[in-house]
């Protein structure tokens, strides 16, 4: 394979999406080492490709594997109750509006935010789930819902998204 070329000189051939590889291998090697998820799973595709996009959204590639200063930056970008699909939104618009031909590595990371976007998963529905333990419920209890958590279909981003924090936590 050819490296990826931006002097315009590659012969109209294929150019390599360095930074979005580079992008998914830091979010695989965060799930991977956080052992948080299988692999194989949805979630951990989710988790995988939340990281990706925030790597590489947030001007991705750096001369270390991961410095502690990108790992709090990593941290506050997905942290619970920030704007990140807002962020992730407007940073795929300036960098499709950007001036010149789209990188191949923006197309990878559109195609990751429509997959994120658009694939529902099951999830427990959290607020669903009633008063804690220590709380007065308020009225009568359904005994036969009693330990089963009610499920929700949630975009895949919303599933990733905190999985993806906490393996960098656990990194």
């Amino acid at each position: 394979m050819r490296p990826e070329r931006h002097d315009g000189s590659s012969g109209g051939g294929l150019l390599i999406p360095m930074a979005w590889m580079y992008a998914e291998y830091i979010a695989d090697e965060l799930l991977r080492t956080g052992e948080l998820m299988e692999p194989a799973t949805l979630e951990y595709r989710a988790g995988r490709d939340a990281l990706a996009l925030t790597v590489f959204l947030s001007d991705g590639a750096v001369a270390e594997a991961l410095p502690a200063t990108r790992v709090d930056e990593l941290r506050l970008l997905t942290a619970y109750g920030t704007p990140w699909r807002g962020w992730v939104c407007a940073r795929l618009d300036a960098l499709e509006a950007a001036p010149g031909d789209p990188a191949p590595d923006l197309a990878l990371a559109r195609a990751a935010w429509r997959w994120l976007e658009d694939t529902e998963l099951l999830a427990a529905d959290l607020d669903a789930i009633g008063p804690l333990p220590w709380e007065p419920a308020d009225g009568p209890q359904d005994p036969e819902a009693e330990g089963a958590a009610a499920q929700v279909w949630t975009p895949a981003w919303q599933l990733g998204l905190p999985l993806g924090h906490l393996s960098i936590h656990l990194y």
